[in-house]
């Protein structure tokens, strides 16, 4: 496994996440078993996966609560990372979706911004979280100013219920405002072959500043974790049903993962660890964070990880990649 430091906090974590949505359950993974997720955590460990990712509003709660109990006794041997600002504790906020009859709103004001953090340590089964992230901005009608929540962080840090602070899904401004205040770490963002974006829009800045980037979603909605076919169909599951990659690109998306796989049976690998060790190898700021809910998802994780790609294979993925875009700009 290969580490990697935490913005320039001096914290190491491995190269690859454990992404613990997956196992909070809920009518996204309603075949999440909490056995079967505790043992994946511990196979994890295992590996040297040493970084675990969740928010409360995975499984309400349930994500961290599974975690919280596979990792006792080895709090001391990893970096957690969860999340404020997706609130479901009262009316206050601006909506943003209903998931299993609970409306959740963006807030990101201090007193549910305590509240949350309050809850998280408690269900973690700790006194600290080491990265704490906004899960999304706020938005019209209820703004929080930025200023107001960048406080209430720092003023956790200082109480050490928080070590290091993150920001998810957020513009570049926005970490500017953190810089400012020396507030930030690390930022996480969506990056695979599928969509790079914060390639050119943002990882730039994050290495001037010597800021990580926690990269989600890198096998693209699951079409690089190579189990699709044109004849199996994408069955529709969370964010698929409105994903055009699932519907109108299905079979391009199916030929970019296809030419995808041609390079990876060159380097006697498989797609889903090609598509790792892609984004691993376009930044050393860059840690990934991939979604496991079972003991059989980690090789794929750590091979990506510990793969060394040749000399001119980001080129030749980046190549593939510009083709697929073309040609959904085309169709």
């Amino acid at each position: 496994m290969k580490y990697r430091q935490i913005g320039h906090s001096g914290k190491q974590a491995s190269a690859v996440t454990f992404g613990a949505m997956g196992i909070g359950g809920g009518f996204r993974y309603p075949d999440a078993d909490d056995t079967t997720s505790i043992a994946a955590v511990h196979a994890a460990l295992d590996a040297g996966i040493t970084t675990f990712d969740t928010a409360p509003v995975y499984g309400f709660g349930h994500s961290e609560e599974v975690l919280g109990r596979a990792l006792a006794g080895r709090r001391d041997d990893v970096v957690i990372s969860t999340k404020c600002g997706l609130w479901w504790g009262d009316d206050e906020g601006t909506y943003r979706f209903t998931w299993d009859g609970n409306e959740v709103k963006r807030n990101l004001s201090p007193r549910t911004i305590r509240i949350e953090v309050e809850e998280s340590l408690r269900r973690l089964d700790t006194d600290h979280i080491d990265i704490y992230y906004t899960h999304n901005p706020t938005a019209p009608p209820f703004v929080t100013p930025i200023e107001d929540t960048i406080e209430v962080l720092t003023e956790l840090r200082d109480e050490g219920k928080i070590l290091e602070i993150g920001a998810s899904n957020c513009p570049r401004s926005d970490v500017e405002a953190y810089l400012a205040r020396d507030a930030i770490q690390i930022v996480q963002r969506k990056f695979s072959l599928f969509d790079r974006g914060v390639r050119t829009e943002l990882l730039p800045f994050l290495e001037k500043q010597q800021l990580s980037l926690h990269a989600y979603s890198p096998l693209g909605n699951g079409l690089l974790g190579g189990g699709f076919t044109v004849e199996s169909g994408a069955a529709p599951a969370g964010s698929r049903d409105t994903d055009p990659l699932f519907g109108e690109h299905f079979e391009r998306s199916l030929a970019f993962v296809d030419g995808v796989r041609g390079i990876a049976n060159e380097l006697g690998s498989t797609v889903p660890a090609l598509s790792i060790a892609y984004l691993l190898a376009v930044s050393e700021r860059v840690n990934v964070i991939t979604g496991i809910r079972k003991p059989s998802h980690i090789a794929d994780a750590v091979s990506g990880a510990q793969l060394e790609l040749p000399e001119g294979t980001v080129a030749r993925l980046d190549a593939l990649a510009d083709a697929f875009d073309a040609s959904i700009e085309a169709a």
